[in-house]
């Protein structure tokens, strides 16, 4: 008699983890859009699954924390610490990476493809080349500002 009444249970819990976000989904996210650990999302959460896209931005132009949002009408937002010290070593452009290349001044941003030709953490300056480039043009030096963007900020 409790097999049968197990099954039920068994269901009743499924259907209950699957009625919410995948916590685990979302720290993945953060990590993969910071390019270096979080700290994990409260798994006291209950949210919504969201149908849409995750929207990853950094909250504030110190980088300490990440918003993520769910574009869902009644969707949630969420603000998750990251931590800088896990993110000075870890590298978030290898050798090779196709990037995007930001050239910024005072009221202005011009944004190009480019090629990484050098490994590098966030904040790290590394050599790159415009998409543009042939053999025989010179590398600038950019600073990594997230994976796959790199800055060249005008004096």
């Amino acid at each position: 008699m409790s097999l049968v009444f197990a099954a039920p249970v068994a269901l009743a819990a499924f259907a209950a983890a699957s009625a919410f976000a995948d916590l685990d989904a979302i720290d993945h996210a953060v990590a993969a859009f910071a390019g270096s650990a979080a700290t994990p999302v409260d798994r006291r959460l209950r949210l919504k699954p969201c149908d849409t896209p995750l929207a990853l931005s950094w909250r504030t132009e110190g980088r300490e924390s990440v918003l993520v949002q769910c574009g869902d009408a009644g969707g949630w937002r969420l603000f998750v610490p990251v931590s800088a010290s896990g993110s000075a070593g870890a590298v978030v452009i290898n050798r090779g990476d196709a990037v995007t290349i930001a050239v910024s001044g005072e009221g202005f941003t011009v944004a190009q493809p480019g090629e990484a030709m050098e490994a590098g953490a966030l904040g790290a300056w590394i050599r790159v080349r415009t998409a543009a480039a042939r053999p025989g043009d010179e590398a600038m030096r950019a600073q990594v500002v997230r994976p796959g963007v790199v800055t060249l900020p005008l004096p």
